[in-house]
C-alpha cells in the first residue's frame, strides 16, 4: 500500500528551516524567488511503506539539521548513510548532490543528480530538485542547452526559479531583449530607430 506524502522531509521540518535550506543551497537566488511552500505544495511523490525509506528519511533529518548548522562533511556522511539504507529512495542522491555541489565536487553532484533523475523516474520533488540543480551546474559549466532542457523539465515540475531560467536562457527572448534594448539606446541617445 502506497502512502502519498510530500518529499523531502515536508512534514518533518518546518517551513522556516525548509527556506533556510532553500537558501543554503540556492545562494544565488534572492530570498524572494524562493517560495519553498508553493512548490512543496505543488508537488508530491508517492513514497512506499518501507522501513528502509522510514530510515533513510530519519537519516536525511539529520543531515539537514547538519546542513544548517554549516557541518556540510557531517551532512554527506548522514546523506550517504542515508542511500547505504535505501539505494532507491531519489531524495538521498538529490539531497547529498547539493552537498558535494557545496562542497565543490561538481562531478560526484552530477552523478547523484543523474541517479536521483533516473531513480524518480522524472516525476515528484526530487525530480524537480535533481534537474534543477543539474541545470545550474550544466550552466555554470558552460553547457547552455543542457542547463536549457534540465530547467524546462523542471519548470514542467513547477520549479518557479526554472521557469525563469528557461525565459532567461532562451535563444529567440534574448535576441528579442537585445534588438529591444538597441532601439531603446537609440530612442533616448535621439537617433533614427530603424
Amino acid at each position: 500500500m502506497a502512502n502519498t506524502s510530500k518529499c523531502d522531509h515536508a512534514d518533518d521540518i518546518s517551513g522556516h528551516d525548509k527556506a533556510i535550506l532553500s537558501r543554503i543551497f540556492n545562494p544565488g537566488l534572492p530570498s524572494s524567488d524562493i517560495d519553498v511552500e508553493a512548490e512543496q505544495a505543488a508537488l508530491s511523490e508517492v513514497v512506499p511503506e518501507d522501513k528502509h525509506v522510514v530510515e533513510a528519511k530519519e537519516l536525511e533529518v539529520e543531515g539537514v539539521k547538519a546542513a544548517e548548522s554549516g557541518d556540510m562533511d557531517r551532512a554527506l556522511d548522514y546523506f550517504s548513510q542515508a542511500i547505504t539504507v535505501a539505494p532507491h529512495w531519489p531524495s538521498a542522491y538529490n539531497n547529498r548532490a547539493q552537498c558535494l555541489r557545496l562542497k565543490g565536487d561538481t562531478k560526484g553532484a552530477m552523478e547523484d543528480l543523474n541517479m536521483a533523475v533516473v531513480l524518480s523516474k522524472g516525476e515528484g520533488r526530487s525530480a524537480c530538485q535533481a534537474f534543477t540543480q543539474r541545470g545550474l551546474i550544466r550552466r555554470l559549466e558552460g553547457d547552455e542547452q543542457g542547463a536549457l532542457e534540465d530547467f524546462k523539465a523542471a519548470a514542467h515540475l513547477g520549479n518557479e526559479y526554472a521557469k525563469q531560467m528557461v525565459v532567461a536562457l532562451n535563444p529567440y527572448a534574448a535576441l528579442c531583449n537585445q534588438m529591444l534594448s538597441q532601439v531603446m539606446t537609440k530612442l533616448r541617445t535621439g537617433e533614427e530607430a530603424q
